[in-house]
């Protein structure tokens, strides 16, 4: 943005930075003079960028801070991307729930910025916005089949075994003896596992009802995860990998072949890397021990990786409905260390299956048309979190960086954006004076007919979800329906 428009920005546009006259009613200006040291900043997005991003604002003593969440509950991907069988993942609630607690912070559910309200009605109203919120579309893969049923992404999976709104009607196919998964992530692990997980294993989780009820049908015995790079190139973690392959019910497959002389390099693999394939390397090598080894022979389902493989077709079933298999090239490896590439060989195989899930990426959107997006990377450009040319605008997350790294790696980086925020405050470098905050967005949705769903809001629902579960020993039986959300509110 142009510093033309920034000035702009700045300038007395709204009627509560007017001075008073006599016997007008007081304005936004004097309710706020008390205030004059009450920097108002909002965060768009209520999972952990989001929540951390607020946690460390809200040391500044008197800063406050609104969390606007298009759902009308909070928590993001903790809620909708976590898997139901990894709830010690979850705690981070506890601390979430801590920081919503505060007095100077406030929770703004069931309101979508960038349709109910705009990002320059936003930087109107406060003095500092920071956009958090992550990634919320799948990379496609851009290939020929991609479109018929039977395909859909890992992405919309995991939204509809954990029950977020807008994958509730995905109803996946399960009637198929083999899946596959295109891609070696945690996210494609955990989709592998809750496949082919045994349903009495997820009844205790806070895994949807429907999706429950589909697992318990599902006819799927083979799930492949199809890389195109090698073991040494793998995006999965050792929890997740050792997971796999201690899943009760299933064995897995790997091919020798895929593994010679990787030994020979582990030498120069970082620690982690190295701890990760040398499980790998065993899995595939080495003769398992007795008990392991009727396990396995008494398994009724498998998984596989499949190394040096990349998509080039979903190809249909003879009648056109549905997927039939994936047709792959085979790959080689070419350059060293990070820069390591995928290139054909000219080699071709196609592998049958009935269910494809698409595991490439995640992907964040651009949010209003007054953001910078670079829609090549599906970031928003910034500098340690200042977004380019946009002063007073910040990211924080996925947005900020692109979808990598875990709940951990994102508190880092949120703890960083607040800690530029709050610099550029004690600097000067933001609006002086006071803004008005919620107190005119709420206005502006009250126009809009938009009716936001507070913390005390989300209490309630959360009490309703515990309640729903405790009647199967779940924790919580999770509300899908907004609508029934809103209902249950008085909304």
């Amino acid at each position: 943005m142009t510093s033309r428009c920034w000035r702009w920005w700045g300038r007395s546009a709204w009627p509560w930075t007017r001075p008073l006259s006599a016997g007008s009613t007081p304005s936004f200006r004097h309710q706020f003079s008390t205030q004059e040291k009450t920097p108002q900043i909002c965060v768009v997005g209520s999972g952990p960028a989001g929540f951390y991003t607020a946690q460390h604002l809200l040391k500044h003593p008197q800063a406050h801070v609104d969390i606007y969440e298009k759902q009308p509950v909070p928590f993001g991907l903790v809620r909708f991307g976590v898997a139901p069988d990894h709830p010690e993942v979850k705690n981070v609630i506890n601390t979430f729930t801590q920081t919503a607690h505060s007095g100077r912070c406030a929770f703004w559910g069931n309101v979508e910025v960038g349709r109910d309200v705009t990002v320059p009605e936003l930087r109107e109203a406060y003095h500092a916005v920071v956009l958090s919120y992550g990634a919320e579309d799948h990379r496609a893969l851009e290939i020929p089949g991609e479109e018929l049923p039977g395909v859909c992404s890992a992405r919309a999976f995991v939204g509809w075994y954990n029950g977020l709104p807008e994958n509730q009607e995905l109803k996946p196919d399960l009637s198929c003896d083999t899946a596959v998964i295109l891609g070696q992530g945690n996210v494609a692990l955990d989709v592998a596992r809750i496949l082919l997980t045994p349903p009495e294993h997820l009844e205790k989780t806070d895994i949807t009802k429907a999706a429950l009820g589909v697992l318990r049908q599902s006819q799927v015995k083979t799930v492949w995860l199809v890389g195109r790079r090698g073991p040494l190139q793998v995006a999965f973690t050792i929890k997740e990998l050792r997971e796999m392959i201690q899943l009760p019910g299933t064995r897995p497959i790997l091919d020798p072949v895929d593994f010679l002389g990787l030994q020979d390099r582990l030498k120069e693999v970082p620690r982690p890397r190295k701890r990760l394939t040398e499980l790998l390397l065993r899995t595939a090598m080495e003769k398992p021990g007795p008990e392991e080894a009727a396990r396995w022979a008494s398994a009724s389902r498998a998984w596989g990786l499949r190394f040096f493989r990349s998509p080039q077709q979903v190809l249909p079933s003879p009648d056109g409905r549905g997927a039939a298999g994936v047709r792959l090239a085979v790959t080689r490896l070419e350059g060293v260390g990070e820069a390591t590439r995928a290139v054909p060989t000219g080699a071709m195989e196609d592998l049958p299956c009935g269910l494809v899930l698409s595991s490439v990426g995640y992907k964040s959107r651009p949010i209003d048309p007054s953001v910078p997006f670079d829609c090549k990377l599906g970031v928003i450009p910034n500098v340690e979190g200042r977004v380019t040319d946009v002063p007073g605008l910040y990211c924080s997350g996925w947005v900020k960086r692109g979808p990598t790294g875990v709940i951990a790696t994102t508190m880092t980086d949120s703890f960083l954006t607040g800690q530029t925020l709050l610099q550029d405050l004690k600097a000067g470098l933001l609006p002086s004076g006071p803004r008005p905050g919620s107190a005119a967005i709420q206005a502006l949705l009250s126009s809009r007919g938009v009716q936001p769903v507070s913390f005390s809001d989300w209490e309630k629902l959360d009490a309703e979800e515990v309640a729903r579960g405790q009647s199967t020993g779940k924790p919580r039986e999770k509300l899908v329906d907004p609508q029934e959300m809103l209902r249950l509110l008085g909304h």
